[in-house]
Parts: structure tokens; sequence; C-alpha cells
């Protein structure tokens, strides 16, 4: 029996990582507690930016997060430590994030064959804009062995699965980036799509000026679908009233949460 199509909710504004993660765990919680009591359950994917900030992973001690904690919420962004793998790593404006909320379970699909296919998203991503992959003993999407364009890191729980991928659209989120040593990597910088387009492309042709997160966004959604061999549906009325109360309440209190710094506070 075909599975139904994944729910999908892009977000236009950017969001708090607090609140988000929370609707993460919301969704797993929901998504397990109907499976217990073999009710009908949602797959979903979340698309979205946020607000500043970096998050610390498993793979760092209190002492570190702490004083990364207090370095980097000065210079403006929020800083929340979470139970993804990997280190401390960056989140804001003109980077795509995505979190898939899926049961692996039912996909009859393997963590592995999960993330290399996270992995090839990106890489469809940002072939269609001629960029090229390279190959690298880390985890993530790089462009060459000094320049990490995205990042992969899940946790799956139950066979459900929390947390994504994310990568950088615009060169927005770079000066961010630049202020840590994203993901534990002493010799690699980010870098994004419209920057290394801009690289290759003729000076002056502007190609890299029509790059969108929004539009990157349409993008993934149909790159998705297809790696995952699945129908998508937008999240609308009548489909899930207790998952769409919890994302529009999301949505509401990002349109409150006022506006960030475009760029880090140092001196």
């Amino acid at each position: 029996m075909s599975l139904p199509p994944i729910l999908y909710k892009v977000f236009k504004t950017p969001l708090p990582y607090p609140q988000t993660l929370a609707l993460q765990h919301q969704i797993h919680q929901l998504q397990l507690s109907r499976r217990k009591a073999a009710v009908d359950y949602p797959d979903v994917l979340l698309l979205l930016q946020h607000r500043p900030t970096y998050t610390g992973g498993r793979r760092q001690n209190a002492q570190d997060l702490s004083a990364e904690e207090s370095r980097l919420t000065g210079i403006g962004a929020d800083w929340v430590p979470t139970d993804r793998g990997g280190e401390t790593t960056f989140h804001g404006p003109g980077q795509i994030v995505g979190y898939p909320l899926l049961d692996l379970g039912r996909m009859k699909m393997s963590v592995r064959t999960y993330v290399c296919r996270l992995e090839k998203l990106m890489q469809r991503q940002i072939a269609e804009h001629g960029l090229k992959h390279v190959q690298s003993e880390h985890t993530g999407l790089f462009v060459s062995p000094t320049r990490k364009l995205g990042s992969i890191g899940v946790q799956v729980r139950h066979r459900l699965t929390t947390h994504g991928f994310a990568f950088n659209v615009t060169e927005e989120p770079l000066s961010w980036f630049n202020q840590v040593v994203a993901c534990g990597l002493v010799d690699v910088k980010a870098t994004s799509i419209s920057k290394a387009v801009a690289e290759i492309v003729p000076s002056g042709s502007g190609a890299e000026s029509g790059i969108t997160v929004l539009g990157e966004m349409e993008r993934t959604l149909g790159i998705f679908a297809e790696l995952m061999e699945r129908g998508i549906q937008k999240l609308e009325d009548g489909q899930d009233d207790e998952l769409l109360s919890a994302v529009t309440e999301l949505e509401d209190v990002a349109a409150k949460a006022g506006d960030w710094p475009p760029q880090p506070l140092v001196r």
C-alpha cells in the first residue's frame, strides 16, 4: 500500500530556534502517540529560515558550551544547545533549513540511506546552478576541500526523524559563520550558492542576484519528493487540525519577534 503524501510547510518569516525545536518535539510526540494508538499520522517537512542562532551538538562538553554561549550571545545571536549530532554551527536568514519529520520504519528506509539522500538533495540543489560538490570524509556539502555549503545533523528516535539539513543560499550567513569553527572543522570556511555561482560566472553577469531563499525552497520541495519517493502536499486547513494549530502558533510568535541584527555585533 502506498504511503500518503508528506505534508510540507514553507515559513516565510525567519523563526526563533527554541520554539521551532519545540514544534519538532511536539510533532514527534504526535506521530509517536498516534502510531501507538493505530491512528493515522502525517509525515512532515518544515522548510524555513531561522533568526540568527548558534547551536551546539552532543559532541561538545558542558565547559565548551558555556564559553561559546557567553561569547556568541554577545554578538547578537541566540544560543541553543541541542540533542542533534555534531558541534557548533549557525542558522540564520539567507540559509534554508529543512526539518523532515518522517517515520523511517513505514518507509522501510535505514538511517544511513536517509542521511545519504539528504546529502544527495543538497548536491542536486547546487548542481542545478552549475556547481559541483566534492567528496569529503566529513558529513555535509562541500564545493572544495576548504569550502562548506551545507550541513546535516539528524536524530532518530523510535524510527522517527527530527532535525535535518541546512545550506546557505545568500551570503548573509557567512559573516556569522566566520565567528566560529563551524562543526569543528578548523580549515574549512562557509560559502553559499550565490557566492559560489559568482565565482564561476563572468564578472558582471548578475547570475547570482536572481538566487533567493524562497525560490530555492521551491526547488528543494521537488528534489525532496523525488528522493524520498513520496508525494508531497501543502499543509492547509482541514488536513490535520492539531498540526496546523501548532504551526500557526509558531508563525504568530515569529511575526511578533521583531528585527534581528543583519550581521554580528563585533568591534
